[in-house]
């Protein structure tokens, strides 16, 4: 897969061998065609270096297997605006009216190279078609002086309104389609919750019938088995097959809930606290979770979800808890800003490799053993936040545990008092 740096220099290549066509036509046309006379051996010979210098460079871009460092393009305008001096002090000096391609050199660094190298390309330009007036003949002619004095004003004035102007629609532009991309990302978790929550409510209702009828069959199978010791190891199997009917039944209710819940739910003024509160309760090893949060968040309300809140933060407490060793800690924090809430577990377990931690929040992705989560946790997680205008990030390093952060917009009405100083935070033991 090739990157944007190898499209750029790929292009550039193309434009050169297009620039130094048309140079070679150019000299020719004037010298044999108008009957200009031109110095052609030095202007071959500026020409000749173009050739060699554009041959090398597209020579180590074929070979090349890497993105080349931003200074290569750089560095290759830079030579050519550099030898367009050249050929213009060869040809007419200031008086040349080719001197306006500085202008194109400008404009495509704009596009391919970053703020300082097209800066630094636009002085040197700026430099180059200041130095041909250097070598143009006096001329008593007070106007004519001014104009020329005047042709390089409005070149830099020019160049300058170029360089920023391109530089915002190109900023403009990324931005944009930055925002596209999040919001495809966005669109297509959605449609995945929406593709989950149908597939869950099918496979529940579908499912429902024949657990039923093995239930039934189970329970009966377990009164009509006569109580000896031969028939002990049978009656085992019996209550295996009914437990395992009844867990079946309580996965697909739970993951048809899960996935309707966070579409379905309406949206509650809560104390952000309470809802930590909630999600702690009852939650085995909660006595390890080490919570700190600021005293505004019992006061103040956020217009959430609650119950899926809840879900979804139990789940990511329960994930710490499982990936620490038994008795280390794991550390909560709430605190809020100006416009979001933020929202942090740190487990202190063994971390994710890179790979892992890029797949984490994908449905049905887990590294857990079989049949201790179906890894749809973050994944409903994060589409819950994306449904508040919030987001979930997840932050690892192997064998220095792994941060997960929510983040959602402050809403509702405050209803804190204003707090005392030294009151803004308190450590509360679940």
């Amino acid at each position: 897969m090739r990157d944007a740096h190898a499209i750029d220099l790929s292009w550039l290549v193309r434009l050169r061998w297009g620039a130094i066509i048309g140079q070679v036509a150019l000299v020719l046309g004037v010298h044999f065609g108008l009957g200009l006379p031109q110095r052609l051996v030095p202007l071959f010979a500026t020409i000749a270096v173009a050739v060699a210098s554009n041959t090398a460079l597209a020579l180590w871009e074929r070979r090349r297997e890497r993105a080349p460092p931003e200074v290569v393009p750089a560095a290759v305008m830079a030579l050519d605006v550099v030898l367009l001096t050249v050929l213009l002090a060869l040809s007419g000096g200031a008086f040349n009216p080719f001197s306006a391609m500085y202008i194109v050199h400008i404009a495509l660094s704009a596009v391919v190279l970053r703020a300082r190298w097209t800066w630094a390309l636009t002085a040197l330009a700026i430099i180059c078609f200041g130095v041909l007036f250097v070598d143009t003949p006096h001329h008593h002619i007070h106007d004519m002086r001014m104009h020329l004095q005047g042709m390089w004003a409005a070149f830099a004035l020019a160049a300058a309104f170029i360089v920023y102007f391109v530089r915002r629609v190109t900023g403009a532009l990324s931005a944009r389609e930055a925002e596209l991309v999040a919001a495809r990302a966005a669109s297509a978790r959605r449609d995945k919750l929406t593709a989950l929550a149908t597939l869950a409510a099918g496979a529940a209702h579908e499912l429902s019938t024949p657990l039923s009828t093995i239930a039934v069959v189970a329970r009966e199978l377990e009164r009509h088995l006569p109580r000896s010791a031969e028939t002990a190891g049978s009656l085992e199997d019996v209550q295996l097959i009914r437990s395992q009917v009844a867990r079946c039944r309580d996965i697909l209710a739970q993951m048809a809930a899960d996935a309707g819940a966070s579409q379905g739910e309406a949206l509650g003024s809560r104390a952000p606290a309470s809802l930590v509160e909630e999600a702690l309760g009852g939650l085995p090893g909660s006595e390890r979770v080490r919570v700190e949060m600021e005293e505004r968040a019992r006061h103040e309300r956020a217009l959430v979800p609650a119950q899926t809140f809840v879900r979804a933060l139990r789940g990511v407490v329960k994930n710490a808890l499982q990936a620490s060793p038994p008795e280390a800690p794991v550390h909560l924090r709430l605190s809020s800003g100006p416009d979001t809430w933020r929202l942090s577990v740190e487990d202190s377990g063994a971390g994710m490799p890179p790979e892992v931690l890029a797949r984490a929040g994908e449905p049905f992705f887990t590294t857990k053993a079989p049949g201790e989560g179906m890894g749809l946790g973050l994944f409903l997680t994060r589409a819950m936040l994306d449904g508040l205008g919030g987001q979930l990030s997840l932050q690892s390093t192997p064998g220095q545990g792994t941060r997960v952060v929510l983040t959602w917009p402050v809403a509702g009405v405050r209803q804190s008092a204003a707090l005392s100083p030294g009151s803004s935070s308190t450590q509360v033991a679940p």
